[in-house]
């Protein structure tokens, strides 16, 4: 029997129970689990914001997760070209890029590559997105919507 290792990216910024709910469930599904923590410019390119915790302590909180096999920092947006640097058989996403242009091209792109691409449920009532709008009124600030894209 192979051992199937399995794959899961995410920027972790304001690391909450939805990050800890979708690597446990991609633990059940995998003999070894990679965590990919995008790099900070690439969070910056891609969603137009850079994180609040930096990298270095972004992976850190990761290595202590005892789901997690392996931490890797995602230095390009590229998943494939990731793929190519690190080698999994299946790669976990929230359920919120199902059915998407994003999620049919991931599926369309690693199909190429023959990895299986499973979707988890988003955890609705968590995000670093809701825990950003809640620090921001918090302390005043305005409030300023961000897309859902994982």
């Amino acid at each position: 029997m192979s051992r199937i290792v399995g794959y899961v990216p995410g920027a972790y910024d304001l690391f909450h129970v939805g990050h800890l709910n979708i690597l446990r469930q991609a633990r059940q599904h995998c003999d070894h689990l990679i965590a990919g923590v995008v790099a900070d410019d690439v969070l910056e390119v891609t969603k137009g914001r850079r994180p609040v915790v930096p990298l270095a302590e972004r992976m850190e909180i990761l290595r202590h997760i005892s789901f997690v096999d392996e931490v890797v920092a995602e230095v390009q947006p590229d998943k494939v070209e990731t793929w190519r640097g690190v080698r999994f058989d299946v790669i976990f996403k929230g359920d919120d890029w199902r059915g998407t242009p994003k999620g049919d091209a991931l599926e369309r792109d690693f199909a190429a590559v023959g990895v299986e691409v499973v979707y988890f449920p988003y955890t609705v009532h968590t995000s670093s997105t809701a825990l950003r709008q809640a620090l921001a009124l918090l302390e005043g600030g305005d409030v300023v919507a961000a897309p859902r894209s994982g």
